[in-house]
């Protein structure tokens, strides 16, 4: 098989990596397939293999419906095009480490970064589709980073939406999500879900390759910061003060420190 030689000077390296089966309480489920998957005989999933970028466009390619998200204004676009250029963390996001009082944050280095990964939850359906996910290096060790980026988008519907036309399955996620987050005795109806699952997804990583924190890192590309206030209400259930261009936390989870950062891009 022949590939056609790009021009471009390649952007962003991704690691290849061969991922393994998670199982959750006897269930077992594939950690993080997507196109470059390879079939099973018979049908599932075997390994992950993951290629390395050389032009924007290789991002395109990831997402849903790249003819709908792959514009200029749009979050899809603006991020790929952001972590892109700058081959690695970009600018906004290096001044918010070194400034940061967290050590975990300081020297960080990115090891390897996945655009458009996924990590399956229990309940059937839909995994945690995530913008980015980084394995970084910092001086405390290895950091599990999700990336989501927003310009304008919401973090889709509120906890009591989802669960409206509540199925078993549906269920099952949500009580795994609660958990998981140790929001047993909170009130979450007004919560966004995608707050939720996003945080879980930088969890279980962390869980999976063994790194001591865990960062969940909202990516700004609106002026105006539309939905902070979302933001900002989730971080309220652990009584943190939600801050703009820093890094708060951290809340102990399975034995993680999971910290969260809102990054505006100029």
């Amino acid at each position: 098989m022949h590939y056609k030689q790009s021009v471009v000077k390649p952007l962003l390296t991704l690691s290849l990596l061969a991922v393994g089966v998670s199982v959750y309480c006897g269930e077992s489920f594939n950690p993080a397939p997507n196109k470059y998957s390879i079939p099973r005989a018979g049908g599932g999933m075997t390994y992950n293999f993951y290629l390395p970028l050389k032009v924007a466009d290789n991002w395109r390619q990831l997402l849903a419906k790249p003819e709908t998200q792959w514009r200029d204004g749009y979050s899809a676009k603006s991020l790929a095009v952001t972590w892109l250029k700058a081959n690695g963390f970009p600018k906004s996001i290096k001044s918010i480490f070194e400034k940061s009082k967290f050590k975990a944050f300081k020297n960080i280095e990115l090891l390897a970064a996945f655009p458009e990964y996924p990590v399956p939850l229990p309940g059937g359906g839909h995994a945690s589709q995530n913008d980015l996910f980084v394995l970084a290096k910092g001086d405390m060790g290895l950091v599990s980073v999700m990336v989501e980026g927003k310009v304008s988008e919401e973090f889709g519907e509120t906890v009591q939406i989802w669960k409206k036309d509540s199925s078993a399955g549906k269920k099952q996620r949500l009580d795994f999500m609660v958990g998981k987050l140790g929001l047993e005795t909170k009130t979450i109806d007004t919560i966004r879900y995608q707050l939720l699952h996003r945080t879980v997804s930088a969890l279980i990583q962390a869980e999976r390759f063994t790194t001591p924190n865990a960062l969940v890192l909202i990516h700004s590309f609106s002026a105006s910061q539309e939905h902070f206030g979302d933001y900002a209400k989730f971080l309220a259930l652990y009584n943190i003060v939600a801050g703009k261009e820093s890094i708060v936390g951290p809340i102990k989870m399975s034995g993680v420190d999971v910290y969260f950062c809102w990054a505006t891009e100029p």
